[in-house]
């Protein structure tokens, strides 16, 4: 017998208890803090899903691990485990581990750009295009069309636009170090990028010399959604497509607080030795040793187990289908989401949802304060507060206007997740009340974590 209901691949160990607040509680702390739910008190919020980064549950093999943790200075056993495992699976050679992806990015950037350079990518998120342009390059998006639709179901709309690569490289390719593939496009709805895109810009990179990255923060999840959307890989495993994928590029970024299963972490993979050896003397500036690069050895050791972890078939097929199940039942009640549903998050599509708000007035910014304020739920605003100022301070529309519900990894039950589907069916019902927002102050860099904003006409809801 077949049975169809896919179960968390887990027994529950340990619980943290979470608090219920009544709406003139929440009301009060969106008012205190600036109207920027990441400025909240995580204790006032009752189901968190402002990001997926460093939120999850460790495994009991994870904290087995810790307690074998070397803490040695320099050449700890467990950076050697860390960098066996992460060389098994990428094939890279040369392995820096570092306290998060940003930190990867930034010691990228400073050994490899200059001002007026350009990196491609289908689509950088934050921290990724704040650490291009701060070194005076442009992070130039070029996703393809489908990626910029919300409602098509192409299955891989993550790829590149492999038509306007060659045209950068063939105009300007003295000025591309580097090009980046996000997998999966976070920017983009959390979409997939199929095999075939990969490969393609590889043989596009190397035909003009320039390596390709890969920006490998959801590398397993993208690996899953290869072998169950793409034709010819059905029988292949999630590590068998993962070093595929990495097999096509030069170099890689990762927050391993995604897909390494952990609360900390990330790495900087690279192949080219010249590279390395910058990016070595840079880490130790203001990471720490090559050999721990911020993180101590009991991380290194979680994180050796995590990589392994979420490769597993089981794992994620509940991961996906958890997400693709909040996916089913927005569609089935008319709000707008991005499709397919991606796998780490589920994406609304504010513009739609939203239509009487002007883009000026951030109607993802006001839909997600909604959402915490009605039901307790936190996300994360991913339009024109995040997106919505060019490096020069001017202001410019985001291209989508989203509302990001992003999962940890084995924190959430499926009574969770039918919780949230009444939140968003009620506060879809009264979006016409839902009034856009100002900003009232902000930095001229990442300004979403930290800008303070208030309601237009004085009010979020219209009567409440």
């Amino acid at each position: 017998m077949k049975f169809n209901t896919i179960i968390e691949p887990f027994r529950i160990k340990a619980v943290e208890p979470i608090r219920r607040t009544t709406r003139e509680e929440r009301k009060r702390a969106l008012e205190e803090a600036g109207f920027n739910l990441f400025l909240l008190r995580a204790e006032d919020v009752l189901i968190d899903l402002l990001t997926d980064s460093g939120t999850g549950a460790m495994s009991s093999a994870q904290w087995a691990g810790m307690m074998r943790g070397d803490e040695s200075y320099a050449g700890a056993r467990s950076f050697y485990r860390f960098e066996e495992t992460v060389q098994e699976i990428t094939g890279l050679k040369h392995i820096l581990p570092t306290h998060q992806g940003r930190a990867a990015e930034r010691i990228l950037a400073r050994c490899v750009l200059k001002e007026g350079d350009i990196v491609p990518n289908n689509t950088h998120f934050d921290t990724t295009r704040a650490n291009i342009e701060s070194a005076g390059a442009t992070a130039l998006d070029i996703p393809i069309a489908e990626g910029r639709k919300p409602d098509s179901l192409h299955p891989f709309k993550g790829n590149i636009d492999l038509d306007a690569l060659e045209r950068v490289l063939c105009e300007d390719s003295e000025r591309v170090p580097l090009v980046f593939i996000t997998v999966t496009n976070n920017s983009g709805g959390g979409q997939p990028v199929s095999m075939a895109n990969i490969r393609a810009a590889s043989e596009l990179c190397r035909a003009f010399d320039v390596p390709l990255f890969l920006d490998a923060c959801r590398f397993a999840e993208n690996a899953w959604f290869i072998k169950t959307r793409e034709e010819g890989y059905a029988d292949y495993s999630p590590r068998e497509i993962a070093r595929e994928m990495f097999a096509y590029a030069q170099g890689a970024t990762m927050s391993a607080k995604k897909d390494g299963m952990s609360n900390i972490g990330g790495f900087l993979a690279l192949d080219d030795d010249d590279m390395a050896r910058c990016c070595k003397n840079e880490l130790i500036l203001t990471e720490g040793f090559p050999t721990y690069g911020g993180l101590a050895g009991y991380d290194l050791e979680a994180l050796a187990v995590g990589f392994e972890e979420a490769l597993d078939e089981d794992y994620l097929r509940y991961r996906a289908r958890s997400v693709g199940y909040l996916g089913d039942r927005l569609v089935e009640m008319g709000v707008p989401i991005v499709r397919p549903p991606g796998g780490h998050a589920i994406y609304i599509d504010a513009k739609q949802m939203l239509n009487h708000i002007p883009q000026s007035e951030y109607p993802a910014w006001a839909l997600s304060l909604v959402l915490y304020l009605e039901g307790g739920v936190r996300s994360v605003e991913i339009g024109s507060v995040m997106f919505g100022m060019s490096p020069d301070g001017t202001e410019r529309p985001a291209e989508m206007e989203l509302v990001r519900l992003a999962f940890p990894r084995r924190v959430y039950t499926q009574s969770h997740v039918d919780y949230l589907v009444e939140v968003l069916e009620y506060v879809h019902s009264i979006r016409e009340k839902i009034r856009g927002m100002r900003i009232v102050e902000a930095p001229t860099v990442l300004r979403h974590f930290s800008a303070r904003l208030e309601p237009v006409g004085g009010t979020l809801i219209d009567g409440g």
